[in-house]
């Protein structure tokens, strides 16, 4: 009985840890409909400590698709999860909850003759999502993000760059 708990486990993780490279996928390449079926029926994310909103899915989809335009080029890299299951007595439950540090660089400008730009934006943090067991698999129930710096270069910080 205990390999079949520990494997439930193992494929919840595999699972989850797909979810959220997902989402890190479709925000830098501005998937609004692939970030939107990330997320439960009721799911909502929250963007207030980085300058942005806090809403359902739907509308924070549409926000992110309009306020990214000015970056052509964003990279999220999502690291350091740590991931609590619900446990059951022994069994996994339907809910989880993940913590991850972000690295966040975004550039205004696309690759051109003098090779790729250099960010223009730079931001670090931490995310925390919550987690539901739906039908179609794990989904997202709330992130939030704690922007903890930020750095802006180039054009955003009033020079050209050259």
């Amino acid at each position: 009985m205990t390999q079949r708990v520990d494997l439930g486990t193992l494929l919840d993780r595999l699972a989850i840890d797909e979810l959220i490279t997902g989402y890190a996928a479709a925000v830098d390449d501005g998937d609004w409909t692939a970030y939107r079926a990330l997320f439960a029926a009721d799911g909502r994310a929250d963007y207030r400590a980085a300058g942005g909103i806090e809403g359902g899915a739907e509308e924070v989809a549409r926000w992110l698709g309009e306020t990214l335009l000015v970056f052509p080029v964003r990279q999220h890299l999502i690291t350091n999860r740590v991931l609590s299951l619900q446990d059951l007595g022994g069994y996994p439950g339907d809910r989880a909850e993940l913590r991850a540090d972000y690295f966040n660089p975004m550039c205004c400008g696309t690759a051109g003759d003098a090779g790729p730009p250099a960010p223009d934006f730079e931001a670090g943090g931490r995310y925390a999502f919550s987690l539901v067991r739906a039908e179609e698999g794990w989904r997202l129930r709330s992130v939030t993000v704690f922007e903890k710096w930020r750095r802006l270069s180039g054009v955003l910080a009033g020079h050209s760059g050259s």
